[in-house]
């Protein structure tokens, strides 16, 4: 069986990580794959897993991307792939003009993998087409459903992203250079409530929320210092500043650590006390707090989207109402003498899981085909 991954690139982002950890899973299974990407610093892991990379520019939202139309489907014309993945928009609509071209007898069964919450219209509604759509939540698939109704609920299958379990256990610890490191560069951690708040810097996450929440637990007496660890992309640089500027006027700045992108995630979940999810919106799966939960860290987050969702399974103390800052600052008040350990992650989100879920899904279409 052969499967073709269609994406905007291979930078860093939830969407590229769960096409590498597909590539690694199906790879080692026996299935061929063949990503096509405009690049980015993740090819080489793709590439290593087993999968083949070719370069085309498919994810501009622009109406130029249509010229690729022909060459892509030329290209499955070439490589005969059985089943064609598209995981996101812009590259799903190149991926189904691309097919239409091409005879019924050499055209693959169509996937695509809704990753999260797109604003609901035509455009977005490319990912509700194709004979599967995959959704990373129970909360995805009622998206789906209430926006795109024309979808069979028949049609969609629920697959939730997953966690290493060999990389992500209770038991692990970072090692002694590590954590020496970690207090030589971060000298004002040592003796506080540390408060991780994981992601990228976008108003998404909540990040403006932080200067109440620290006041209202200083107000108590509580050493709470927040760890905001993530990259600054062209053009949040203004909301950054939004954010520094809410700290200061909270008296609040020198109790806030900005670490910037971090390859040991990992180590930096396990060094601080709490994992935050503050998002006012729903995320549609949340991978960051599940790998905190897989290392027996307490995750504390707003009750909706797919973070609500894992909690409800693992850590039902840990889901605080949306938006309710007060709420937050009690439960991380109760948490500061005596924090909660999560349940152990098994099914639904274990590696092996998500990969024999997905190669069932491609053989059942296979199959009907």
């Amino acid at each position: 069986m052969k499967v073709m991954h269609l994406l905007p690139s291979l930078s860093s982002g939830g969407v590229e990580q769960v096409v590498q950890e597909l590539c690694q899973g199906l790879c080692a299974r026996g299935v061929e794959n063949v990503v096509i990407s405009a690049g980015g610093n993740m090819v080489e892991a793709i590439e290593a897993a087993g999968a083949r990379h070719i370069l085309r520019p498919i994810g501009r939202k622009s109406l130029l991307t249509l010229l690729q139309v022909g060459k892509l489907a030329k290209l499955i014309r070439e490589e005969r792939p059985d089943v064609l993945h598209l995981h996101s928009r812009v590259p799903a609509w190149v991926g189904h003009l691309s097919v239409k071209r091409l005879p019924k007898a050499l055209r693959p069964a169509i996937v695509s993998s809704f990753h999260g919450f797109h604003s609901v219209n035509a455009y977005s509604g490319i990912m509700a087409k194709g004979n599967c759509v995959i959704a990373v939540s129970d909360c995805m698939k009622q998206h789906i459903l209430e926006n795109y109704p024309k979808t069979p609920e028949s049609n969609i299958v629920v697959i939730p992203n997953s966690v290493d379990l060999s990389q992500n256990y209770p038991g692990y610890t970072p090692t002694d250079s590590w954590w020496q490191q970690w207090r030589a560069d971060y000298p004002e951690l040592s003796g506080k409530y540390t408060l991780c708040l994981p992601g990228r810097i976008t108003r998404l996450k909540g990040a403006l929320h932080l200067p109440q929440l620290l006041k209202q637990l200083h107000t108590r007496g509580i050493p709470a210092h927040a760890v905001i660890v993530g990259e600054t992309k062209k053009g949040k640089e203004a909301f950054k500043e939004e954010v520094k500027n809410a700290l200061r006027a909270a008296g609040m700045e020198q109790h806030t650590t900005w670490t910037g992108h971090r390859r040991d995630l990992r180590d930096v979940l396990c060094a601080c006390n709490i994992t935050l999810s503050l998002t006012l919106q729903p995320e549609s799966f949340g991978k960051t707090t599940l790998e905190a939960l897989a290392l027996g860290r307490p995750v504390a987050g707003y009750e909706h989207g797919g973070v609500g969702e894992q909690l409800g399974l693992l850590l039902p103390e840990g889901k605080v109402p949306t938006g309710n800052i007060t709420a937050m600052a009690n439960l991380l008040a109760k948490w500061y003498t005596a924090a909660p350990v999560p349940a152990a992650v098994g099914y639904p989100y274990r590696r092996e899981d998500m990969i024999d879920a997905h190669i069932r899904t491609y053989k059942s279409l296979l199959a009907q085909a």
